[in-house]
């Protein structure tokens, strides 16, 4: 194999979350890119990351990386050493799998410095435990309420199983578009009204998460018809919905996230 491409992952909120393992790999690189769409780190500065590792760093768009397929960077890793820095974890939440199966055909080496993922970050600061989420799922921007089925259908299928669901709100960077949690509450709440399966009512427990890694999250858990109206601040927002709580996670919503003291009384 000849060259490498290192996917690094840069965290939540701004260039600080960045490992000192992924500084040092930028600092020997012969080539860095950033892909910024995939998520929004909200204190993020290129000019600063780029004082800090004295390299300079190439902003790409998701049409290189996927009607591209990623040709800019496999052609720098063809002739030396190419960094790829990716919000969050760097494979987590992405559809970069592609680029470094890519790669790997190619002969050229990879490797994964990984980085703060908001899925651990939103589950820890829920007080839910780990292994009692089901599987997560995006709610996405549209106007055609019947695409938010999918995410309704996951939620509801969570449920039946006794499982917490892990909610992401679509991101359009390119339009500098962040969905809200009360964007994304509204959303459930019209295909319910939809469906009429009492999968998300305003009675219905949820936690809303917002800029997750910052010094300042809010996460705030209430019944849907009061956390609508709440005011989260600014975007990266996230949903979780809980389903059967163990005491300690009832606990945690009520101490940690304000929920209603009547959730104690869901703890199993």
């Amino acid at each position: 194999m000849s060259g490498e491409l290192v996917f690094v992952g840069l965290g939540l909120h701004d260039e600080k979350d960045l490992s000192l393992r992924g500084l040092e790999t930028i600092k020997k690189a012969d080539m860095i890119f950033a892909e910024l769409y995939t998520s929004l780190m909200p204190a993020f500065s290129i000019s600063k990351l780029e004082k800090l590792s004295k390299k300079k760093i190439f902003i790409v768009s998701r049409h290189d990386l996927e009607e591209e397929a990623g040709q800019k960077m496999l052609e720098a890793s063809r002739k030396g050493k190419t960094v790829l820095l990716v919000p969050g974890d760097p494979l987590i939440a992405t559809t970069h799998v592609d680029l470094r199966i890519r790669a790997k055909k190619q002969g050229i080496r990879t490797r994964i410095i990984h980085g703060a993922s908001i899925i651990s970050a939103v589950i820890s600061l829920s007080g839910l435990q780990n292994y009692k989420y089901g599987r997560s799922v995006t709610i996405p921007f549209t106007n055609n309420i019947s695409a938010v089925e999918t995410p309704y259908r996951v939620i509801m299928e969570n449920k039946r199983l006794g499982l917490h669901t892990l909610c992401f709100l679509d991101i359009r960077a390119e339009e500098k578009r962040y969905m809200t949690i009360r964007h994304g509450l509204e959303n459930l709440l019209g295909m319910d009204k939809k469906k009429r399966k009492r999968v998300v009512t305003p009675d219905t427990l949820a936690v809303g998460v917002a800029r997750a890694g910052s010094k300042n999250p809010t996460v705030k858990a209430d019944h849907v018809a009061e956390l609508i109206n709440y005011d989260f601040g600014p975007t990266p927002h996230s949903l979780v919905f809980p389903d059967k709580l163990h005491f300690v996670e009832a606990e945690a919503l009520v101490t940690l996230a304000g929920a209603p003291e009547s959730v104690r009384e869901m703890a199993k």
